[in-house]
């Protein structure tokens, strides 16, 4: 649109529609003294609007049917809803009333802190989840990056003390060029498109644009362990990676895949579980953000076995970085990931997602089988040389729970 909002939609023959609102604005654009604002406001903005109270808006969504829902990360936060294709006006207004006109009434948003304060009591006992927020600490340690998403106790308390506090930074960070109004199902998108335009169109253009987020330093200390006294010992290992839209980023996306992807086949889960039956989880992640990525390898194991665990590890990504794939091997690893994306395009929710997200940062949003044409032009060369840049020794992270 002309004030920078970027409208798109993704016609299926689904009678449920995924139709929501993706801004380019989370935790990395928080000050120290304002960390947890972005997920603070997502919260935050449910609980009331200039025109309905929390419980009208969610009567009025649930009421037909629709379920609303938000979610906030490092760089983005985005509310949407899934509804039937005949309430995609209903859900798209009150989505965005939400989004531009919230109340924040002290005593609504005091209530939604103390909800926020249960949700980090109840990520700190759960390892496995709290682990993921600490090794990003570790990686990009003296960035924002480094700051948890739900941010701390003290902070929280800071953040709601003031009433207009959460509108100024909404103001400074919601602006139009960072938004992206989403739609997936069977929708006609002439009519989607007015809607979009109705309900965002207003929105005043502040002559901005999403800029690039400036390099962020490496961390000096490479290695941290933290007393959690948990009967396993939890740990990761990784490091930094490719950012969206990065030349090599598809190839290391499957190389992900073949090390420790959602397979039970995989290369970690085959040594460390079936093999030895040193763990029961252990898995891989590739996450590339719009400046930079890290990868990371998690596992939970028994104390006894943590250092045949953490040896076995190494031993595969060293494989990968001393030994090309056979032509045998990249042509499985490749049949593989060819239906795993298939059978991911069949998620409404999460395609639309990621519908969104690309074109947020990339302006537009390939189908599956195009991101699929690409990743077969990475040969076994290629995906040897990044293992061998990304699994360097020197370039690795190690956190541990004991």
């Amino acid at each position: 649109m002309p004030n920078g909002v970027k409208i798109v939609h993704r016609q299926t023959p689904s009678p449920v529609a995924y139709v929501g609102v993706m801004v380019g604005a989370g935790t990395r654009d928080e000050a120290p003294e304002e960390n947890g604002m972005a997920h603070y406001i997502e919260h935050c903005v449910f609980k009331g609007t200039a025109h309905h109270s929390a419980r009208q808006i969610i009567q009025a969504l649930e009421g037909v049917g629709s379920e609303v829902n938000a979610y906030t990360t490092k760089e983005e936060t985005t509310f949407y809803a899934a509804t039937l294709c005949e309430h995609v006006q209903l859900s798209l207004h009150l989505i965005a009333e939400m989004v531009l006109e919230p109340s924040f009434k002290k005593e609504e948003t005091d209530k939604e802190r103390m909800v926020i304060l249960d949700e980090i009591e109840s990520y700190n006992d759960q390892p496995s989840e709290l682990i993921y927020d600490d090794f990003e600490g570790l990686v990009f340690a003296g960035s924002p990056l480094a700051q948890p998403i739900l941010g701390t106790k003290k902070t929280l308390k800071h953040l709601s003390s003031k009433p207009d506090y959460a509108k100024r930074w909404m103001e400074r960070n919601y602006t139009p060029d960072r938004m992206v109004v989403f739609c997936q199902g069977n929708v006609k998108p002439e009519r989607f498109f007015r809607l979009a335009e109705k309900e965002f169109g207003g929105i005043k253009a502040r002559g901005e644009r999403l800029k690039a987020k400036g390099s962020t330093p490496f961390a000096a200390e490479r290695q941290a362990s933290y007393k959690k006294h948990t009967h396993q010992v939890h740990a990761m290992l990784g490091g930094r990676a490719y950012p969206i839209g990065h030349e090599d980023q598809l190839g290391m996306f499957l190389l992900n895949n073949i090390l420790g992807g959602g397979s039970l086949n995989s290369r970690l889960n085959l040594s460390l579980r079936e093999a030895k039956g040193l763990v029961y989880t252990v898995e891989s992640t590739y996450t590339p953000l719009s400046d930079t990525g890290y990868w990371c390898v998690y596992w939970a194991c028994d104390p006894e076995d943590y250092s045949l665990s953490h040896s076995l590890v190494r031993k595969e990504l060293d494989k990968l970085r001393d030994t090309p794939l056979s032509d045998a091997a990249l042509r499985h690893a490749l049949v593989q990931l060819r239906g795993q994306l298939a059978i991911s395009a069949q998620n409404q929710e999460n395609s639309a997602l990621s519908l969104a997200k690309s074109v947020l940062y990339r302006g537009y949003a390939p189908e599956w089988e195009e991101t699929m044409r690409k990743i077969e032009q990475t040969d076994a060369r290629r995906l040897q040389q990044i293992a061998q840049e990304l699994f360097e020794v020197s370039n690795t992270y190690i956190l541990t729970y004991e």
